[in-house]
């Protein structure tokens, strides 16, 4: 799985295909982090392309989460589908990292 990386006006956009899980999520919490140590603190993970997410993939979003916060800036997260959600709201993690309907709506106004 690759993820790509999109710098946005007001955020940056981070983007994978296929299934967040054991194999996976270690990249996405590199890729995130690098970006963070760029100084691109304000995080949107496009979600619309992830049709599994497990448990390691829910751990790595949430290490995402921290990696945003302590730095100052914030993760959210966009365009989910079904069965990421279901495990979202399975967990409550959707209160922590509220699914936003569209990348450009994750930061809304912020």
């Amino acid at each position: 799985m690759q993820f790509s990386i999109e710098q946005r006006e007001r955020y940056t956009e981070v983007s994978g295909k296929g299934r967040l899980n054991m194999v996976t999520a270690p990249l996405l919490r590199e890729v995130v982090a690098q970006a963070v140590g760029d100084g691109r603190t304000r995080i949107v993970l496009n979600l619309g392309e992830i049709i599994f997410m497990d448990s390691s993939g829910l751990g790595a979003l949430i290490g995402c989460l921290k990696v945003a916060r302590q730095a100052g800036g914030d993760l959210r997260i966009a365009c989910v589908q079904p069965q990421v959600k279901m495990v979202l709201e399975l967990t409550s993690m959707h209160r922590v990292l509220a699914p936003h309907p569209t990348v450009e709506e994750a930061f809304g106004n912020d």
